[in-house]
């Protein structure tokens, strides 16, 4: 009697597993179903020769060189975890091999031959990868989208104005360490007497933020570019475009920076290319694939970043009909910015990608 040899499972490496976000990719693998071989864990050299549990295995970390990647080949991925520079140097070396290169820095996401994916929303477009490199969204448009997907499909996505509140953590341990340090700064001391208080507490070390973050409002994240724009919300606006397949859609995007120290939320103004009621609207919401409706504002129920930390779906509440156009609908949504808006996206694209070869 024959039988056939199912294929041995595909090995997955993680490049930045130390990160962040690294960190939250192993907290996930260990929650997920084990579609992987080998895992090998890849950073930068000061971090290399730590142990570090995947699955309840101890597993040492290598150093990112061309030697970390050898074995890997078909059917094989690497998850980048990284700046842009580093994805941009070290994803050839996997493409090269015949593996995949899934990328979640912003170091591919305009390259025309790599597709942007949100499984939830366009998980086929994981299957055209000229490049051999798929690139997730950013943390700001991977908390909409799976949201502005499902409604997109009842109603046709025409117009689009959000405005982003991002927590501290969208910058890496640099971020929340700054957070927490001028938190500490301003703790017990007497502030609002004098104009400029909290800059003088706080004083030039405002970390990778524009301004001082805590107890304030930052309306800025990214480099300036042109008519005072943001990288970041112009970033916002490709990638949507691109995830629904809308080239030409109206977007309006005011990025801001909030004291929080995880889950990012957006107020969402979306207008639609037909009549859209919001009972119905809640109905699409409420089976949407990643997406958990929480909408009862007389009972105090409502999504927080608080409510969503730790979780995978977006949270949406507060869905409303426009009171000036009945195309529009209004909404506020929130996620876990490192797991939703990048370590599970990238983990569930890595899944997919497995699943071609199984």
């Amino acid at each position: 009697m024959t039988g056939t040899r199912s294929a041995p499972a595909p090995a997955l490496a993680v490049v930045g597993a130390t990160g962040a976000v690294g960190s939250v990719v192993l907290r996930i693998l260990s929650q997920r179903a084990d579609v992987w071989g080998d895992i090998r864990l890849i950073a930068s050299p000061r971090s290399a020769g730590r142990m570090v549990a995947v699955r309840g295995l101890e597993t040492e970390v290598l150093a990112l060189s061309e030697d970390a990647f050898d074995g890997l080949g078909a059917g094989d991925v690497a998850l980048f975890l990284t700046p842009p520079g580093v994805s941009a140097q070290w994803a050839p070396a996997v493409t090269a091999r015949g593996a995949v290169a899934v990328d979640q820095s912003a170091a591919f996401r305009e390259d025309p031959e790599v597709p942007v994916v949100v499984p939830e929303v366009n998980g086929h477009a994981v299957r055209v990868r000229p490049r051999g490199i798929v690139a997730g969204p950013d943390c700001v448009t991977a908390t909409m989208i799976a949201a502005l997907g499902a409604l997109h499909a009842d109603y046709g996505l025409a117009d689009l104005a959000v405005s982003s509140y991002q927590a501290a953590s969208a910058a890496g341990r640099a971020g929340t360490q700054a957070l927490r340090r001028q938190l500490s700064l301003v703790a017990g001391t007497s502030l609002g007497e004098q104009p400029g208080d909290v800059r003088r507490v706080v004083g030039e070390d405002t970390g990778p933020f524009a301004a001082p973050l805590a107890l304030n409002v930052v309306p800025w994240s990214g480099e300036l570019r042109e008519g005072g724009w943001s990288s970041h919300e112009l970033a916002v606006r490709s990638q949507t475009r691109r995830i629904l397949e809308l080239p030409e859609l109206p977007i309006a995007v005011t990025c801001v920076q909030v004291p929080v120290l995880e889950g990012h939320s957006l107020t969402v103004r979306a207008r639609f290319e037909r009549e859209v009621d919001a009972g119905q609207a809640r109905k699409t919401l409420e089976t949407a694939p990643g997406v958990v409706l929480v909408d009862d504002p007389a009972a105090g129920e409502f999504p927080t970043p608080v409510d969503a930390a730790g979780t995978d779906p977006a949270w949406v509440g507060r869905v409303r009909a426009s009171l000036d156009d009945d195309r529009a609908l209004e909404f506020f949504v929130c996620a876990d910015n490192l797991r939703k808006g990048a370590a599970l996206n990238a983990t569930q694209i890595a899944e997919l990608i497995a699943g071609e070869f199984a």
